[in-house]
């Protein structure tokens, strides 16, 4: 059993370990706020057009589904006593809508740890992120990156 995010060090982040955390809803208001605000398009604003739109309905952004991912892979996967950066993420995908009432949760595979050669004190950790909805789907997948300092000795 994974210890709580707070006490992660790279040292519990071996390849294989499956670490779940969630959940957030997704209310109309927040797809609707967000989307005004950053991703301005009809299917994310407008509940009437979005009816007749290509996804029969409004749609939270993609962008918005990436923050609540963010969201919880801080509070479930990231330590703050450990977490130091990213250089990025592969992969990123979104494979299916995010719609008003759905309540988002969060799979975190680590695929990959390594120390790091040029800073012995940090490794390098890659992970497979699948966010779901509440029917077990997976609505969008990713590949972070994460520079994770070691335990101190």
């Amino acid at each position: 059993m994974p210890l709580e995010a707070n006490g992660r060090y790279f040292e519990d982040y071996p390849p294989g370990t499956v670490i779940e955390g969630g959940a957030v809803a997704v209310s109309e208001s927040d797809i609707v706020e967000f989307a005004r605000r950053y991703d301005p398009q009809t299917m994310h604003t407008d509940p009437a057009a979005a009816a007749h739109g290509h996804f029969g309905g409004l749609i939270a952004s993609g962008w918005h589904t990436a923050a609540l991912m963010m969201r919880l892979f801080a509070a479930h996967f990231l330590s703050p006593a450990s977490s130091l950066a990213s250089p990025g993420i592969d992969e990123l995908r979104w494979l299916k809508p995010v719609r008003p009432g759905d309540v988002l949760s969060l799979r975190v595979t680590v695929t990959e740890a390594r120390r790091s050669r040029s800073k012995p004190d940090q490794g390098i950790v890659r992970s497979h992120v699948e966010v779901l909805n509440q029917e077990g789907e997976i609505v969008m997948s990713l590949k972070p990156i994460s520079l994770i300092r070691c335990r101190p000795s």
